[in-house]
């Protein structure tokens, strides 16, 4: 009897896994998961295992923001990309939900943002430690501060008056074709580091045009490597070990800076105190004394040496030393100089694009900033140490320029991508999806890759009018509804929002607002060639040329 039913068994067994394939590969996820009622970006999202693959395809190929924005428009607010991810593209059930309810960042950042072989502020997975790390610089990048900060006016002025006008002149005096992106970068980098460690020991490329292209070209390489495209892998190493070399090299010469004001060898001098780098590194050593495991976090997923200490493996806790604390200045500085000079010179860059298009706009600007107090006027009626220039805060009031930036960073935001979110447990899952429609979904379980993006969100015809169209006037109160505003500045997502909201906001905003008052308040712009201009398709993006060619004509 018993030797009669062995023939039988493959065929239970292979019933049985036909059965148990057919469960989790179609029943499942199409008829019983959660997930099933979300509108799929392709037919083959909800399948196990091959689910991801289209998105992964559209990374590989370039095409994650296009693609993901062509699933919205076909299918709405909520769209599932793979098995277990899902992009939102609206505040109410959005945005709002995920972002000011502190949903903890995925595992994609700690993989891609940490430098030295350690966490920073921005790769920090879990709310808790990056808002301990948060609180210790949030003061000296407030808007208040800013505007006020004799160190902040010291550079400006050093920058602008010593640096950037002379070189633009020189441009509109020879008639010379500028590569401005470069020229863009080079003054940001210069602004950020200033800031970052002093401006005696920040970078100088705005007076070193030639040197340029043979410097920055590494920190291209490090920025591909910021948002995912490794093209030559060992240039892009050496990238990264050129970059994080280069900024321990101005934080250790902040460090010998800050040792001789103590010992009274030299005297403090406005612009000369490396605020950022003083501020992170004494607040953090204060708040490891206080609780030695303030600010960390240990993540099971992330890769060896990712983990706060070098060969550091899985989840394993230990408590950091000196050196340890100094490691994550470094990761925090070099972070916050990659992306704040990236970001604004991309800004920049868009800007003279969209302007030089519309010398209507340009007339505009200049009207509107000659009414300064004092004027930024170049060349000068005296000598350059007797210059004053116009408050922060006058430069912040301008509606016009406001309106400008606040269109390119609209139309032309740096970094578009999506920022990556996971679902939370929560009893009864999560919702998303706008309240009272067809697009609300329930019931979602915890881990569940979800995000948001400004290319999608800039782009929403009910909220931007013909989104596609450059329309400073869309953000001046006499040609749009209080009720329309309210909706555009909630969907304004070029910095993020809640908790995570991007620390150098305030910053970016009033060294760009300065440098276009001063260019457009002196020069005029045109375009002479902009072939490439369009944006590569990318986290961080760019002018996929990485240049753009203008010529700078004195008024």
């Amino acid at each position: 009897m018993e030797i009669s039913l062995l023939p039988k068994l493959p065929n239970v067994v292979g019933l049985a896994i036909l059965l148990w394939l057919t469960y989790h590969i179609f029943i499942y996820p199409f008829f019983i998961s959660p997930l099933r009622h979300i509108p799929r970006a392709h037919w083959t999202v909800p399948i196990p295992y091959i689910g991801s693959l289209w998105i992964l395809h559209q990374r590989f190929r370039s095409r994650n923001n296009a693609a993901t924005a062509q699933a919205h428009h076909h299918h709405g607010p909520v769209v599932r990309l793979a098995d277990n991810e899902i992009s939102v593209n609206c505040y109410e059930g959005g945005i709002k939900t995920i972002y000011a309810g502190g949903w903890e960042k995925h595992e994609w950042y700690p993989r891609q943002f940490a430098n030295f072989g350690v966490m920073n502020m921005f790769s920090t997975v879990g709310h808790t430690p990056h808002a301990q790390k948060k609180r210790i610089m949030a003061n000296i990048y407030s808007k208040s501060h800013l505007q006020n900060s004799a160190q902040v006016q010291a550079n400006s002025h050093e920058l602008l008056f010593g640096r950037f006008l002379p070189l633009l002149q020189s441009f509109a005096e020879s008639g010379e074709q500028v590569e401005i992106h470069e020229v863009n970068n080079a003054f940001t980098m210069d602004f950020m580091t200033a800031y970052q460690f002093g401006i005696a020991r920040s970078s100088n490329f705005t007076q070193n045009v030639e040197f340029i292209s043979s410097e920055l070209p590494p920190l291209v390489r490090k920025m591909l490597q910021r948002i995912g495209v490794s093209l030559y892998p060992p240039a892009v190493h050496q990238a990264n070990a050129w970059l994080e070399e280069w900024s321990k090299n101005m934080c250790d010469a902040a460090d010998e800076y800050l040792k001789l004001l103590q010992t009274g060898a030299t005297t403090a001098s406005a612009g000369h105190e490396p605020l950022v780098f003083k501020q992170y590194k004494t607040g953090l050593v204060a708040l490891r004394k206080k609780d030695p495991m303030a600010g960390l976090e240990v993540h099971p997923h992330l890769d060896e040496g990712m983990n706060f200490t070098r060969g550091l493996k899985n989840a394993e806790v230990v408590v950091p030393d000196e050196n340890q604390t100094l490691l994550e200045v470094y990761s925090d500085m070099v972070d916050q100089l990659a992306a704040g000079h990236e970001t604004s010179g991309i800004a920049l860059t868009y800007l003279y694009y969209e302007l030089s298009k519309h010398p209507d706009m340009q007339d505009r600007l200049f009207a509107e900033v000659s009414n300064l107090e004092p004027r930024i006027q170049w060349p000068p009626t005296s000598s350059v140490e007797d210059i004053s220039l116009p408050t922060a805060k006058d430069i912040d009031n301008l509606t016009y320029l406001n309106a400008l930036i606040m269109e390119v960073l609209r139309l032309h935001a740096p970094i578009p991508g999506m920022q990556p979110r996971i679902t939370p447990s929560t009893p009864g899952g999560v919702s998303l999806g706008p309240l009272n429609t067809q697009h609300h979904y329930t019931g979602l379980p915890s881990k569940i890759r979800v995000s948001a993006m400004p290319y999608t969100l800039h782009k929403i015809p009910s909220v931007f009018t013909d989104p596609e169209r450059f329309n400073p006037d869309r953000w001046l109160p006499e040609h749009t509804s209080e009720a329309q505003m309210t909706e555009m500045n909630r969907h304004f997502w070029a910095f993020g929002s809640g908790g995570r909201k991007c620390i150098g906001m305030n910053l970016a905003l009033q060294e760009i607002k300065l440098i276009v008052a001063a260019v457009w308040g002196n020069w005029k712009t045109e375009i002479v060639d902009d072939e490439g201009i369009e944006e590569v398709d990318a986290y961080t993006t760019r002018p996929s040329s990485g240049r753009l060619v203008v010529r700078v004509e004195k008024r």
